[in-house]
């Protein structure tokens, strides 16, 4: 159930601790808007690509562990243990459409 939704910089600036546990660490769903690059390496049909760069932005959902948040970013990965972890995501501040903080069940 989520705690918190908030959207873009109204966020609260909240820079967790580095927990000793994973446990501690604020689980959160990101929905965001991402950049994207489309063409191959060379020459590219013009007429395509025009027609591709009228179509809006792929909207990504990213959940997992918030192990930073800053003013302009927040990075999150998705695994982690006690002495490792997988890829962190960092996902600027001017993408993020809403940021949801979840709990824990009970």
């Amino acid at each position: 159930m989520p705690r918190t939704s908030v959207s873009g910089r109204t966020s609260p600036k909240r820079k967790p601790k580095r927990p000793s546990e994973p446990s501690e660490l604020q689980l959160a769903e990101c929905v965001w808007e991402d950049a994207e690059e489309i063409g191959d390496v060379g020459w590219n049909d013009r007429d395509e690509l025009f027609k591709q760069a009228e179509e809006p932005c792929p909207i990504m959902h990213t959940v997992g562990y918030l192990i930073y948040e800053g003013d302009d970013h927040i990075s999150m990965v998705s695994t982690i243990g006690t002495d490792e972890c997988s890829t962190i995501e960092k996902i600027p501040r001017s993408f993020i459409k809403t940021l949801i903080y979840l709990e824990r069940p009970e």
